[in-house]
């Protein structure tokens, strides 16, 4: 597979602008909010901006896109200032050939809000995106408020060992230098075994949503980028334990966890790097909260971001 660098970033938006409608399109997020390209630690970020007020950074995960996040970004939207990237590699972002390390992703995610001025923030991630989140928030404790992780561990964390033992997670350690040969051209093959296999209900992961992610996810560079997400999980590992060795993060923390998936055990990983966590589990929902209960995640969020100080 081609892999594509920055200044090829344009040939993905022509890409993407060429596909139909009804695909490149399935969740527009509100007319407000304003889509830009921001240069920063060298990778260009596809951002949506929207709101007024005290800042929110939403952090997708694997298989998806800052798309995920439309209905709780429009609703937060309301009294928020809501910053919504696609990470290093997938969705509209450029593709370096390196760089997926969460601790170069958390410094992406720092370049970011100083590109967009905002100093402090609350953070709300989901899968990959709670590693990308944990990096940022341990580097820049003083940036973030409040933190919000949903259904996914963070390597190196908590009862991590015992977690990459699961069967589930075989895609952790899938790798070789034919990986990307043999998912080419079959992506929608591959995703699917994440969107069924960690869902309560397959069905709640729509046909429209599928095809859109499948579409992004074999553009150009983007399965090497997806692949090396989880080959820096080692390297993540490291360096979070170098975080923790500074001490707990001090600010309150929500630990989202999917009744038929991570359920109460993503309480338990952050309370292992993190001395505020309230834990909250979604009932009759797996892995994908945000497609599987929307409405039941957008309220659990709601409450703790909206909560005083």
């Amino acid at each position: 597979m081609r892999r594509l660098f920055l200044p090829a970033a344009l040939a993905v938006l022509l890409m993407v602008a060429a596909m139909p409608a009804a695909v490149a399109r399935i969740k527009a997020f509100p007319p407000a909010f304003q889509t830009r390209d921001i240069a920063t630690n060298g990778v260009t970020l596809h951002v949506r901006v929207g709101g007024h007020g005290p800042a929110v950074l939403l952090l997708h995960g694997y298989g998806e896109t800052g798309d995920m996040w439309e209905p709780l970004a429009a609703e937060l939207a309301h009294n928020h200032r809501v910053i919504v990237p696609d990470l290093r590699g997938l969705g509209l972002s450029s593709k370096p050939a390196t760089g997926y390390d969460k601790k170069t992703q958390g410094e992406d995610m720092a370049g970011l809000l100083d590109a967009l001025k905002v100093g402090r923030t609350d953070v709300i991630a989901h899968d990959i995106g709670n590693m990308v989140g944990y990096a940022f928030v341990a580097e820049h404790r003083d940036r973030v408020r409040r933190f919000v992780v949903m259904d996914a561990p963070i390597p190196g964390i908590g009862p991590w060992d015992e977690v990459l033992k699961s069967p589930m997670l075989w895609h952790f350690h899938f790798g070789g230098k034919d990986m990307e040969r043999l998912v080419a051209g079959r992506e929608r093959i591959y995703l699917d075994r994440f969107w069924n296999d960690f869902s309560a209900d397959p069905r709640r992961f729509s046909e429209a949503d599928r095809r859109h992610y499948a579409r992004l996810y074999a553009l150009p560079g983007a399965m090497h980028a997806g692949f090396a997400q989880f080959a820096a999980f080692d390297q993540d590992a490291r360096d979070n334990q170098a975080f923790l060795a500074q001490g707990k993060l001090a600010m309150p923390v929500l630990a989202i966890g999917g009744e038929k998936s991570f359920g109460p055990t993503m309480a338990v990983v952050m309370r292992a790097t993190a001395t505020q966590v309230t834990g909250q589990v979604i009932p009759d929902a797996g892995h994908w909260l945000m497609e599987e209960q929307p409405q039941a995640t957008i309220a659990a969020v709601r409450s703790f971001v909206d909560a005083s100080p």
